[in-house]
Formats: structure tokens, sequence, C-alpha cells
């Protein structure tokens, strides 16, 4: 196969339709949408989850839990992913986005204690895991929490 012979699938390309142009279109007049009635209208038809006036579904499911409006939010990275830094390096906030392991950083930055640390680096963010703490100090690092 060549550039030059690349085609689409025959039937993958309709031909646009040319709405209100006439009776002998097919489409001329009401345009295909009927006489009158809420789906002939401009930005007609039902609401999502519209059920003809029977009580939706979302209304009829008893409501259930609580949302804590103060509840914090935390970036997560794992101990694992910190091999990436040189012995002896301060990770901050800062240097983890920039190295790209946290990509929106909400409330702060939790470390996780899943993967293995060999090298020795003081860890300052908001939060730990006892694991991760613990891995962290038995590779003879710090983790401060800031």
């Amino acid at each position: 196969m060549k550039l030059h012979e690349l085609q689409p699938v025959p039937g993958s390309k309709t031909k646009e339709r040319r709405l209100g142009r006439g009776p002998g279109s097919g489409l001329g007049k009401t345009s295909g949408k009927g006489h009158k009635g809420a789906k002939a209208r401009s930005g007609g038809g039902k609401a999502p989850g519209f059920e003809g006036g029977q009580m939706p579904l979302m209304r009829r499911i008893p409501k259930s839990g609580f949302t804590n409006i103060f509840r914090k939010e935390y970036a997560t990275v794992n101990v694992g992913n910190l091999e990436i830094f040189e012995d002896g390096t301060v990770v901050t906030v800062d240097l983890l986005k920039e190295a790209g392991l946290v990509k929106n950083l909400r409330d702060g930055v939790k470390i996780l204690g899943t993967g293995e640390l060999t090298r020795k680096l003081t860890v300052q963010v908001q939060r730990f895991t006892g694991t991760a703490k613990e891995k962290i100090e038995q590779a003879g690092g710090k983790a401060e929490e800031v």
C-alpha cells in the first residue's frame, strides 16, 4: 500500500444533509423534523433523565451518606518513585512537581509506602504513611512533615 492509494472505508463517509433546500431534496420545508411538537422546536427535546412525567429514578432513590466539606485531599507519591532523586537530595513539593511525580497539588502531598527506597533522602511534605516513614528512615534519610 502506498500513500496515494489510501482511501476511507466504503460507507464511512456520507454526504452532508442539506436541510430546507426545497421539496426535491427530501429534506425541505420541515427539514425532516415532522410537524410541531417539542422535537420540532429549536433547542427542543426532553431533559436527560426525563421519564414522561413519572418521578425520575434519581428522585425516587433515597439520599444517603455525608460529604465532609472540610476533607483534605492529598496528591499521592509512592516511596519507590523517589528513587529518581540523587543521594542527599532534599525532596520538597516543588521538586516533586518539577520531576512530574505530582500533577495537581490539591491540599498537599502524601508519601505512600509502596516500592523500595535505597537512596538517602530528606523528604519534606505534608503527610506520610507509617510504612513510608519507616522505609525512608531505613534507607538513612529523614521524613519531615511540613
